[in-house]
């Protein structure tokens, strides 16, 4: 029951986040001291990107927004938990944190797998929709990663 419960607020904290008129998920207010503590101790790492006007993490914002609900609840479960790393993931490349980054990133990539097995109970139908948000997402955190080791 406790674990439904989390999984409902998750859900009405990803919807909440995103009915905003913003392309991202993110908000000033939420990692602004995250940045600031991190360009101060002067992290040797730091991920040149700006997130906000990110086509890619818009598309990956309004994916997470917009993802379909399946019969299959443990399916729905998982993309719950592959939707809450996306958005750490975000939130981590804004904040400049490439431990956060690479974290969500492994996140997302176990998420994506356990996704991929789930998915053999869907009908056709319902897995060609899967098949293309999971297409959309993948490309565009590879369109990130790619220009994040560019620069």
């Amino acid at each position: 029951m406790k674990r439904l419960l989390f999984f409902g607020v998750l859900l009405i904290i990803t919807s909440c986040a995103t009915e905003k008129p913003n392309f991202s998920p993110l908000s000033t207010s939420f990692y602004s001291e995250t940045k600031a503590s991190d360009s101060e101790n002067g992290a040797k790492n730091s991920i040149d990107i700006n997130i906000k006007s990110n086509v890619n993490a818009s598309e990956i914002s309004n994916l997470i927004a917009t993802f379909p609900q399946f019969k299959d609840t443990a399916l729905n479960t998982e993309i719950t938990t592959l939707k809450y790393s996306l958005q750490n993931y975000l939130y981590a490349i804004d904040a400049a944190n490439l431990n956060g980054k690479n974290k969500a990133i492994k996140d997302f990539e176990k998420s994506y797998k356990k996704v991929q097995k789930l998915r053999v109970n869907l009908n056709k139908d319902d897995n060609e929709v899967l098949n293309r948000y999971l297409v959309r997402l993948k490309t565009n955190v590879s369109a990130i990663e790619d220009y994040i080791k560019a620069n």
